[in-house]
């Protein structure tokens, strides 16, 4: 086992190179990087930190309202349609938020159909509505995109008691505002905190969408520092401002995690003879709206009018299917191959933590899952910020090609940016594998890598597609890393729907940006279905 113990070494120090370089950057502090910093302090960074805080706390507040609120109307009511909304409200998961944002950008803009056709009707010249390419439009591209994370723990929290709860307080003479202050809402606040830190996380770590309307973010701050102004050190300060940033959302979800377990442990038991309230009339017809609301929102408008463009599009100029085929033959090849690394590594860390579990091997196995939670813009830095240096001291090396001409960078940074959710999928699917299977196999003489291509292997294999499918999926969908890394020639959906939306070119961007969505649902699908059967 001594193989796998140092082959596991090497693939945690791989894994964890780029945010170790990132913060490493602060040992070459010397004056020119304390004159880069104060020079920032005095000028860009006010306005990255109020940018970033003001965007996160609208998006705090809409992902609240529709997640949170979504998720206790469909528990605790029973109303029309409610068995379909439980899983549509999942389906804004499979639209990427820049898809989203070019969706309403092109249909509410001054050109836009319903703006023109007001001033067909009324001969109005003027605007309807502001320019939504603001921080108000970011804040309801993401709040739409972004609100499943709070419905699915919300509703995880409150379907298993809240009923009976809720039950028990009506019996008691409770009245329905009442239960829900007193009931409802202590079962929901961690779910709620938890799956609001996980939104953030994704609008800290959010490009597209901070770009194309124009809001000044820390991420959009990084990528101006590293390609505009060319210089690494300003890059990599702002991408440690970031992380702090992310490692602070990453520990309020971790500790409302364990919250939500303290609070599922404490309320284990009783029976399921407690049915939701059914509601009718006016009240019932409220409800419908309010959970129908964010699914027309964050994923059938968009979709219709990404459709509407597509099609618009395809009557005046013939759609680029050659130029398409290239760049889903890109996406697939990238997604491809780092599914395929990332399963195997997360099956070398799963099985060496089965094998020899201690704490050592559990706290560095966390450590290589915590690249989910770095921004893609972040990890960009940190693989470049040592291929600088190594041009810098040695030109003569190759390094710089092989991970900036070749795809070697761009699938370093997929790893590290996607490999926890190869790990998690792998680890769900030993934690149903009993211990006295192992204990089983070595009193018959089965050890070692036998023990995995005899025993967990053939029970690891439902997980093992699990994981490279929601893999290559995230992979297809990345644009920050793919932005910057990608070498000549390999644009992808995710770039080409970017850069044409960037340029205007709103019709064209349909095309990938449609396809972008197909792929997302796969998952989603999937995830809806495990959500019905639990």
């Amino acid at each position: 086992m001594l193989f796998i113990s140092l082959l596991r070494l090497f693939l945690i120090f791989v894994m964890a190179l780029p945010v170790l370089m990132v913060l490493g950057a602060w040992l070459q502090w010397n004056d020119v990087s304390q004159d880069a910093l104060a020079a920032m302090a005095d000028s860009v960074l006010p306005g990255y930190v109020w940018g970033s805080v003001r965007l996160c706390f609208w998006v705090t507040l809409g992902v609240i309202i529709m997640g949170g609120v979504s998720a206790a109307v469909v528990t605790l009511f029973d109303f029309p349609a409610k068995r379909i909304l439980e899983w549509a409200l999942l389906l804004p998961l499979a639209v990427p938020a820049y898809v989203v944002a070019y969706a309403y950008s092109d249909f509410l803009q001054y050109s836009g159909p319903p703006q023109t056709l007001w001033r067909e009707i009324t001969g109005w010249q003027g605007p309807l509505w502001p320019d939504v390419r603001n921080l108000w439009g970011a804040a309801a591209v993401l709040s739409c995109s972004l609100y499943p994370y709070v419905y699915i723990l919300v509703r995880a929290a409150l379907v298993e008691r809240a009923p009976q709860l809720m039950e028990a307080a009506r019996l008691l003479g409770a009245s329905l505002p009442r239960r829900m202050a007193r009931v409802a809402l202590p079962l929901a606040r961690p779910a709620i905190a938890a799956g609001t830190a996980l939104a953030l996380m994704e609008t800290l770590a959010d490009f597209g969408v901070s770009s194309y309307f124009g809001v000044t973010t820390f991420s959009t701050g990084i990528y101006k520092a590293w390609l505009v102004m060319d210089d690494r050190i300003a890059a990599a300060q702002l991408a440690t401002f970031l992380l702090l940033l992310v490692s602070l959302m990453l520990g309020l979800e971790q500790r409302a995690q364990l919250r939500m377990r303290f609070n599922s442990q404490r309320t284990a038991g009783g029976g399921n003879e407690s049915q939701p309230l059914k509601l009718h009339g006016p009240a019932a017809m409220l409800a419908l709206l309010f959970c129908a609301m964010p699914v027309l929102l964050g994923f059938v408008f968009p979709l219709l009018i990404m459709a509407r463009s597509l099609w618009l599009h395809s009557q005046s100029v013939a759609l680029p299917w050659g130029m398409f085929g290239h760049w889903m033959g890109n996406s697939l090849f990238l997604g491809l191959i780092t599914a395929f690394l990332a399963v195997n590594i997360a099956l070398v860390l799963a099985f060496s933590l089965r094998v020899h579990p201690n704490s050592w091997r559990r706290i560095s196995t966390q450590w290589v899952g915590l690249g989910y939670a770095v921004p893609g813009v972040v990890i960009v830095v940190g693989l470049l910020l040592p291929v600088a240096w190594i041009q810098k001291n040695w030109p003569q090396t190759q390094a710089g090609y092989w991970l900036t001409a070749t795809v070697l960078g761009l699938i370093w940074a997929y790893l590290v940016r996607f490999i926890a959710v190869a790990l998690q999928s792998v680890q769900s699917g030993y934690s149903r594998i009993a211990m006295s299977m192992d204990e089983t196999s070595r009193m018959q003489g089965v050890y070692r890598f036998m023990l995995f291509y005899r025993v967990h292997w053939p029970l690891l294999k439902r997980s093992t597609a699990a994981a490279a499918l929601l893999v290559l999926v995230d992979v297809m969908k990345e644009l920050p890393a793919t932005l910057v890394l990608r070498p000549f020639n390999t644009d992808t959906l995710a770039v080409m729907a970017y850069q044409l939306a960037r340029d205007e070119r709103l019709g064209e961007a349909a095309l990938p940006s449609l396809a972008l969505v197909l792929i997302g649902l796969v998952p989603v699908v999937l995830l809806s279905r495990t959500l019905r059967n639990s």
